[in-house]
């Protein structure tokens, strides 16, 4: 019974040794941050979770509001610690025997005799069945919350696709992109949202027109013969089919283009109008589901225009890494895009302030300012006048597009100036070889009126000039180095991208080497995979002050 006694207390000093722990080196107390936020026990598990998961500073849990979106996330209920000792306390009622210390949760000495012994005994069994229960709820939960497959992605690198999902968030999407004049939200901007545009300005329109983006995609295709001349080339969510038209000039030996939209019909009448169908295979479906024909397990190249609102925004980049997995040769396939390149800075915005919140203090009138509240709560898209997040195509997974990144950022206003918000933009980069770029390689800025494409680009319905590829060492190893790049930042010419735009609630007062510091957290939603949770933390110090407080926002962009 003594032996017993000693185990149960022994793993309940160890659990409850960790919080003092905490209390002593980090300032930090579990036990008053989960009263304070009136926890519950499923709530309780995702706030550990998420600090074992990414280690925010005390600073930063203690201005937590309760209200973060982690505490509503079944996948902060999945141990990040395999029997985390800290998931298995008992924060119920303080200790009820008179021997025991309320301020650490354990006796503070051993019983005298063994009647306080017994009496001990009894109260560590009552609680030790009680942690037993939360454990077997909290396991049902997990149960139930959360199938197997999605248990291996969070906990292993994920593997092929699987299919019935449980929650169809494709279907929406494949159709917004499948007819001319759908609504879309690439439309989405302060003259044009919520209308309904008409077959000349549609989608396909938009992305095509976008000089930065088209000719930036034709300037890598279409000046590389040497990459493309007799190779295997996919094209992931190929649309009216034009990047496979650009892989077909270059010398393509055959292309496959994918579309799940009902735009497959159309590119496969363009390919045809163009005199390409013996080069280019429209196939109509998810690449996540359908199988190459003529016995082809492996392509040369993947291209593919995924790209959204702040990157990752509509989720097609999960697309294209599947099907890299699945048929990008493993020995030097290329993908193109290569690389992409995440940017945040700070933003002056009072023009967008202007537009977007102030607007609504004064309608003719009447004072409709109550419209301006969720604007602070959703991203937007615009044009405005860092550090970086990088993404290598050829090596990130899946679960890798759910991501955390400390930032610093530093003022270089020589005047003082109010900061209502900060701006997201990528840069995109296509490397012969593919091969990761250093973050210091500049990207190419494109100014309106450059010649982006002087050289391919044919004007005027005249035939662009032909020129027999050299396929000498000397122009074979210059291809081999090549980089072509774009910004949708805003030194650059825009584009239909925009720039994505976090308002902030509280403006911040800067000056020339003005550091804002932070964490910014970006995670796919519950509530729609192709849509975007994003937290921001930031502090603001100012010279040899010290850093203010920590500040939490949160955004969704949709």
């Amino acid at each position: 019974m003594l032996t017993e006694f000693a185990e149960v207390e022994n793993t309940r000093i160890l659990h409850y040794g960790a919080l003092d722990f905490d209390k002593s080196t980090h300032g930090f107390d579990l036990d008053v941050t989960s009263k304070k936020l009136k926890l519950d026990l499923h709530r309780r598990i995702r706030l550990i979770n998420f600090i074992r998961k990414h280690k925010p500073t005390p600073a930063d849990v203690g201005n937590l509001t309760g209200a973060e979106s982690f505490f509503s996330s079944d996948e902060y209920l999945i141990p990040i610690i395999e029997d985390d000792p800290l998931l298995q306390l008992d924060f119920g009622d303080d200790w009820s025997d008179d021997e025991g210390s309320p301020s650490t949760g354990y006796p503070s000495s051993p019983p005298s005799d063994l009647s306080s012994a017994l009496r001990r005994i009894q109260i560590l069994e009552q609680k030790l069945s009680q942690a037993q229960n939360d454990m077997k709820d909290y396991q049902r939960l997990v149960t139930k919350k959360l199938d197997i497959s999605n248990i291996a992605e969070i906990l292993n690198e994920p593997g092929p696709s699987t299919t019935g999902a449980l929650r169809d968030d494709d279907t929406h999407y494949f159709q917004s992109y499948g007819y001319n004049g759908a609504f879309h939200p690439f439309f989405f901007d302060k003259n044009l949202r919520g209308t309904k545009t008409d077959g000349h300005a549609d989608i396909h329109a938009v992305m095509i027109q976008d000089k930065v983006r088209t000719s930036s995609y034709a300037s890598f295709i279409l000046t590389s013969p040497i990459l493309f001349r007799d190779t295997i080339v996919l094209d992931v969510g190929c649309g009216t089919g034009i990047l496979s038209l650009f892989a077909a000039k270059s010398g393509a030996k055959h292309v496959y283009a994918v579309e799940a939209s009902d735009i497959a019909a159309t590119a496969e009448k363009i390919v045809r109008e163009n005199g390409l169908e013996d080069i280019i295979t429209v196939i109509r479906g998810k690449v996540e589901e359908i199988s190459l024909p003529d016995d082809v397990s492996h392509v040369d190249i993947i291209i593919s225009e995924w790209m959204g609102y702040a990157l990752l925004y509509e989720s097609m980049l999960d697309s294209v890494l599947h099907a890299r997995d699945r048929f990008l040769r493993p020995d030097g396939g290329v993908m193109a895009p290569s690389q992409c390149r995440i940017m945040l800075t700070l933003c002056e915005g009072s023009e967008i302030m202007k537009d977007r919140v102030d607007f609504w203090g004064d309608v003719y009138g009447f004072d409709l300012s109550e419209m301006a509240h969720e604007v602070y709560n959703e991203a937007i898209v615009d044009v405005v006048g860092p550090d970086s997040v990088d993404l290598n195509l050829k090596s990130i997974t899946s679960r890798q597009l759910d991501f955390t990144s400390p930032f610093t950022l530093t003022s270089t206003s020589s005047m003082r100036t109010h900061v209502h918000a900060l701006v997201l933009y990528f840069d995109t980069f296509f490397i012969t070889t593919g091969e990761p770029l250093s973050p210091d390689v500049p990207v190419r800025l494109i100014k309106d009126g450059d010649a982006t494409l002087a050289e391919v680009w044919p004007v005027g319905g005249k035939s662009a000039s032909r020129r027999r590829a050299s396929i000498g060492p000397g122009l074979k190893q210059k291809e081999q180095k090549k980089v072509i790049s774009f910004s949708t930042g805003p030194l650059s010419q825009p584009t239909h991208w925009k720039q994505t735009i976090f308002l902030l609630r509280d403006p911040i007062l800067a000056e020339e080497g003005t550091v804002v510091a932070g964490t910014f957290y970006c995670k796919k939603s519950d509530e729609n995979s192709r849509e975007l949770d994003v937290e921001i933390h930031y502090s603001v110090k100012k010279g040899a002050e010290p850093a203010g407080d920590v500040v939490v926002q949160m955004y969704k962009v949709r």
